[in-house]
């Protein structure tokens, strides 16, 4: 018990300087209110497109959450991932995390037109739709449990790179260390690293980025593993899809449920839980028994992690076309 009681201790303790450390980031630079006189109606008008888009394929919701996940990881929150190939570049898109597997582009482009329209001009910049319409899709799938306020102000990139892409963003077959490393090189932490991750409660996985774990590895349900071997041949089948967790169309904390029964899909996932009483495990059992402490936690890494590298000022540019600079 007294444990236990530890590890609650330790939690709150994390959290807490966490959320602390938010403000010495980006609060003189980046600000809820941005938009508040420039154009009012912008949050609204990014919810209200988000929200039609998930009503059309609730999967979409996971991928907008994710294209914020990756805009951040590769050299901040810039909006980069969004730019299409050009003459000076070769662009995220095409990178080994993102080939084949992000999406969510027309959406974006259908709420930059918007707001566009709407705003009498070009007002709010790529990146901040990204980082608004990830915080709407976690609310519309979770519930208002799962809002928090998002922080504005950002201005997008005028650049890319395929090459920092393949290096900082984590690949599936990543073990716990490499995911910390990775992690704490991005200035985010062991309970960033958990709570991030459960990003994965919605959305589908590409066979090709499971298919070792469901025939290799040792630390997998069974029962689960046979179950997935039906949609994911050994040889072939490479972007037949599986569920992340079994709750995809809804964000909640049933990914770490998963976990504690050894039936996380990627082998990334599985790594976070291994039954071996590391501080990873305490975490994961945590916010698998207190899911209003994960919705809490959760909005906290997402402003944290969504306050990485912003561009501002007269830094970067606000795009007028979400693929390509002005």
């Amino acid at each position: 018990m007294a444990g236990r009681q530890s590890v609650l201790v330790w939690v709150g303790i994390v959290a807490a300087v966490a959320i602390a450390l938010i403000p010495t980031c980006t609060t003189a630079q980046l600000d809820p209110d941005v938009y508040k006189k420039s154009c009012p109606q912008a949050l609204p008008i990014i919810r209200s497109v988000v929200k039609k888009a998930i009503n059309l394929e609730a999967r979409i919701g996971a991928s907008l959450l994710r294209l914020h996940f990756h805009d951040c990881f590769v050299n901040g929150c810039d909006g980069s991932v969004l730019l299409d190939d050009s003459a000076n570049f070769t662009g995220e898109k095409t990178a080994f995390p993102n080939l084949n597997s992000i999406r969510g582009f027309d959406v974006v482009d259908d709420i930059k037109a918007t707001l566009n329209s709407v705003c009498h001009g070009n007002v709010v910049s790529c990146a901040d739709i990204l980082a608004v319409a990830a915080r709407d899709s976690v609310e519309i799938l979770g519930g208002p449990s799962y809002s928090y306020e998002v922080l504005l102000g950002r201005r997008d990139a005028t650049t890319t790179s395929i090459n920092d892409a393949n290096r900082n963003l984590p690949p599936p077959f990543f073990n716990f260390p490499q995911l910390l490393s990775n992690f704490q090189s991005h200035g985010l932490d062991l309970q960033d690293l958990v709570l991030l991750s459960a990003g994965h409660t919605i959305g589908l996985a590409r066979c090709t980025t499971f298919r070792t774990r469901i025939y290799n590895e040792t630390n997998i349900d069974p029962e689960f593993a046979a179950s997935l071997k039906q949609g994911c041949p050994s040889n072939g089948g490479d972007d037949n899809t599986a569920p992340l967790d079994s709750t995809t169309a809804r964000f909640d904390s049933d990914y770490f449920k998963a976990l504690l029964e050894k039936k996380g899909l990627l082998h990334s996932d599985q790594e976070l839980f291994k039954g071996d009483g590391s501080d990873s495990d305490n975490l994961v059992q945590h916010y698998a028994n207190n899911p209003k402490d994960f919705a809490v936690d959760f909005g906290a890494s997402m402003i944290k992690m969504g306050n990485m590298k912003p561009l501002t000022g007269s830094d970067g540019e606000i795009r007028l076309n979400c693929r390509k600079i002005n």
